[in-house]
């Protein structure tokens, strides 16, 4: 692939003046959704996971852009894919991401991809594998539509706080990053990201888990280090609720599997089930500075969150998701102007 061309697989891989030009242009189709950058592009979303939110933001964002796309979802209506390589393909899975990545390259013009941890053996998912084979092999731009990190939500997530906030400058807030009960493990992909996010945006971001067992992987607590060296602000851990949310102008809550458990659920699960109290609840945000909080949804309410912190004015949970669909044109409108640099045009590509 050209190196002008780029993929957003993470955030960390993006300059901060560029996620600030991809903000201000999500703004900016927040305010005209409807436009051509998009006209004759097309986008492959291969789904290998479950979604409301990510296919229907994606889908029209799109279409309000000009352009095309194709929802796959390998298994159910695409063939089963394989990733190992020099695996003898016996199995259930009918072709190798090889020859997947590089026809749909030949198709269309970027591809998306939603892949889940298979919650066996972390050091196995922590390499993200189906999403760089597609990367590898396909020879044009890949989106990270959730896989071990979720970008998209990142920038949706800080959007909604610079919007409630009232400024793009978020230096010196206190935002806390919170692990909440939910009654089975779950990707860490939302906690990875709004820790790296905020910590790239010069916050005082405080993580707050129950335990050292619910530490998030070292690569992401090393990326809030480095970012808070680049960027300012601070990166405190805790496992103190009160003093944690004390002062706090931003509450973000999410869910996630305990590292040293991954793949072991009989072990962890009497473990999860002495922090129901880290739900987010009426107390807790009295605690705060402004009571703002969110999530990325989907929430069980009364479980993660009470209905009182939902419902609340402070939450902006809505705004959050709604974003996700100016964020993500923007992204892809970037990538499209990326490729009309380097005149990426193919005879069967982009004729419909």
């Amino acid at each position: 692939m050209s190196p002008a061309i780029k993929h957003f697989l993470n955030t960390q891989d993006w300059s901060r003046d560029e996620l600030d030009a991809l903000l201000r242009d999500a703004a900016a189709f927040k305010r005209l959704p409807i436009g051509q950058q998009l006209a004759r592009r097309s986008i492959a979303l291969v789904f290998f996971n479950p979604s409301m939110r990510t296919r229907t933001s994606f889908e029209l964002g799109a279409h309000q852009l000009g352009g095309k796309a194709i929802v796959l979802q390998p298994g159910k209506d695409a063939w089963p894919i394989e990733f190992e390589l020099g695996t003898v393909m016996d199995g259930e899975a009918e072709e190798h991401i090889i020859e997947v990545a590089q026809v749909l390259g030949r198709y269309v013009d970027m591809i998306g991809v939603r892949a889940f941890p298979k919650f066996v053996d972390w050091s196995v998912d922590r390499e993200d594998r189906v999403l760089r084979a597609f990367a590898r092999y396909s020879g044009v731009p890949v989106i990270n539509m959730e896989t071990i990190t979720h970008p998209c939500q990142e920038l949706a997530h800080v959007m909604a706080i610079q919007e409630r906030l009232g400024t793009e400058d978020l230096r010196g807030r206190k935002y806390v990053l919170t692990w909440t009960y939910h009654p089975r493990p779950l990707n860490t992909a939302v906690a990875n990201s709004a820790l790296t996010i905020a910590t790239r945006m010069g916050m005082d971001v405080t993580l707050l888990c129950p335990s050292e067992e619910y530490l998030l992987d070292e690569r992401y607590l090393g990326w809030a280090r480095e970012n808070v060296q680049r960027h300012g602000g601070s990166f405190t851990i805790s496992h103190d609720i009160d003093t944690a949310y004390e002062g706090a102008d931003v509450v973000y809550a999410k869910s996630w599997g305990a590292l040293p458990y991954f793949g072991h659920w009989d072990l962890e699960q009497p473990i999860r089930e002495r922090y129901r109290h880290f739900i987010v609840d009426e107390r807790k945000m009295a605690l705060t500075r402004t009571g703002l909080f969110s999530h990325c949804l989907p929430l069980r309410r009364n479980v993660k969150a009470t209905d009182a912190v939902m419902d609340a004015p402070g939450c902006f949970a809505i705004d959050e998701a709604e974003n996700r669909l100016h964020v993500q044109k923007a992204v892809m409108a970037r990538l499209a102007r990326d490729l009309d640099q380097v005149g990426h045009d193919a005879v069967s590509r982009n004729r419909f």
